[in-house]
C-alpha cells in the first residue's frame, strides 16, 4: 500500500478532524496503478504553523483554507511557490471569488473545494490528485531509468569500441612504418586480426540496434509461417567460419517440415546468438548440436555445446541487460552482454520458455520451447 502525506491547514478544529475521519478508511485505486494509495494526515491551525511543517516534512498534498488567523492561505501558497516546494495544493474556502481563484492559480493552486464539502466531494478531489501523483512518479521513474539505460549504452560503447579501435590503429601504424619489412605477407596476421576486431564492432552495433528496436517496440514484425530448417541452415552457414577457426563440428537435427508462425528475423536473432555463444564458449575441437523437434503443441529448439560451462548461480543472471559472466575462462572472450537479453525479450514475445542446463567444464544446453498456436 502506497502512502500520500497530506497536510490540512484550517483554523476550524471540526473541519480538520472531519477530514481526518473521512480519510482514515479511504484509499485510492485505479486499474493502471500497481498499488493502492492511502493517506497519512497532519494538521495545522494557522498559516505560520503550516509553513513550519512544510519546512520540516515532505508532503504530497496540502488542503489549505484561505481564511486563517495571521497570514492567509494565499500567502502560504505564495511561500510554497517561492521556496520551490514540490506539493499539490487544494484551496478549501467559503470565500471563493474570481480574484482569489486567479491569484491562487497563478501561485500554483491545483484545485478548489468549497465549504461546506461532502465526503464524496473530498474523496473525488483526492482520487484525481492521487492519479496525477502516480503518473508524475511514473514519468520521473522513466526519465531516471532512461538516463541510466543511455549511460549503460554509452559505457558499453566506449569500453567495447575503444579496445578494437586501439588495436587496429596500432596495426596500421606498424604497416605504415613498415616495421615488419616490405613484403605484404609479413603483415597478413595483422590484417586478419584487424578484420576480426572490425567484425566484433559490427556485432556490437547490430546487437545494440536489435536491442533498442525490440525494447522500444518500434520494430516492424512480419508474422508468417517460418520453416526452422531453412533459418537453422542459414545461421550455421553464418557461424561456420568461426567453427573452422576453433575446429568445432556443428550438427543439425531438424525435419524440414517443422514451421512456426513467427517473424523470421526474430528467430534468426535467437539462433545466431545461441550458436555464436556455443562457439565462443566452446573448447578447441569441440562440438555443437542444434536439435529442433515438434512435440504435440510446441516446437523445442536446443543448442548443446561441449564448452566451458558455468556455475548454477550464474544461470539466473544470463538474461539480464549488459550482463556477462566473468571468470578466468571468459576474460579474453569479447561480447556486449546483450545477446542473451535479446534472446529472452524475443522469446517472451512468443510466450516461449527458456531452459538452461550447464556444468563447469562439461558444456551447456540452451532449450527454447515455442507454443504452437
Amino acid at each position: 500500500m502506497g502512502k500520500l502525506n497530506l497536510l490540512v491547514v484550517d483554523d476550524e478544529p471540526g473541519i480538520r478532524s472531519g477530514i481526518k475521519r473521512i480519510l482514515e478508511s479511504f484509499s485510492v485505486s485505479y486499474p493502471f496503478m500497481d498499488e493502492d494509495f492511502e493517506f497519512d494526515v497532519l494538521e495545522a491551525s494557522t498559516g505560520e504553523e503550516a509553513i513550519e511543517l512544510l519546512d520540516n516534512y515532505l508532503f504530497d498534498i496540502v488542503l489549505l483554507d484561505n481564511k486563517l488567523p495571521g497570514i492567509q492561505g494565499v500567502e502560504v501558497l505564495e511561500y510554497i511557490k517561492n521556496q520551490g516546494i514540490d506539493v499539490i495544493v487544494v484551496m478549501i474556502t467559503s470565500y471563493a471569488s474570481l480574484d482569489l481563484a486567479v491569484k491562487a492559480t497563478k501561485s500554483g493552486a491545483y484545485d478548489f473545494v468549497p465549504k461546506p464539502f461532502t465526503p464524496k466531494e473530498l474523496r473525488s478531489c483526492l482520487e484525481n490528485i492521487a492519479k496525477q501523483l502516480f503518473l508524475r512518479r511514473m514519468t520521473q521513474k522513466l526519465q531516471v531509468e532512461g538516463k541510466q539505460i543511455r549511460f549503460q549504452f554509452l559505457s558499453v560503447l566506449s569500453h567495447e569500441l575503444k579496445s578494437p579501435i586501439n588495436a587496429i590503429e596500432g596495426y596500421l601504424k606498424l604497416m605504415e612504418t613498415k616495421k615488419m619489412g616490405n613484403k605484404m605477407e609479413d603483415y597478413m596476421e595483422m590484417v586478419h586480426r584487424s578484420l576480426a576486431r572490425v567484425q566484433d564492432m559490427r556485432n556490437l552495433i547490430m546487437d545494440l540496434l536489435d536491442f533498442t528496436r525490440i525494447e522500444s517496440g518500434k520494430k516492424q514484425r512480419n508474422i508468417k509461417p517460418v520453416y526452422f530448417y531453412e533459418i537453422a541452415q542459414q545461421s550455421i552457414d553464418l557461424i561456420q567460419p568461426l567453427c573452422i577457426q576453433k575446429d568445432i563440428d556443428i550438427h543439425l537435427n531438424c525435419n524440414d517440415k517443422i514451421s512456426l508462425k513467427a517473424d523470421k528475423q526474430e528467430l534468426e536473432i535467437i539462433l545466431n546468438n545461441l550458436l555464436s555463444n556455443a562457439v565462443k564458449y566452446n573448447k578447441q575441437s569441440g562440438r555443437i548440436d542444434l536439435i529442433i523437434k515438434q512435440e504435440k503443441d510446441e516446437v523445442f529448439m536446443s543448442v548443446i555445446d561441449t564448452g566451458i560451462g558455468m556455475e548454477k548461480e550464474d544461470i539466473d543472471k544470463l538474461f539480464e541487460d549488459f550482463v556477462r559472466i566473468k571468470s578466468e575462462e571468459t576474460k579474453n572472450i569479447s561480447g556486449t552482454g546483450l545477446g542473451l537479453s535479446l534472446v529472452k525479450k524475443i522469446a517472451d514475445l512468443y510466450d516461449a520458455k527458456i531452459q538452461v542446463e550447464s556444468e563447469p567444464g562439461q558444456g551447456s544446453t540452451f532449450t527454447i520451447r515455442f507454443p504452437v498456436t
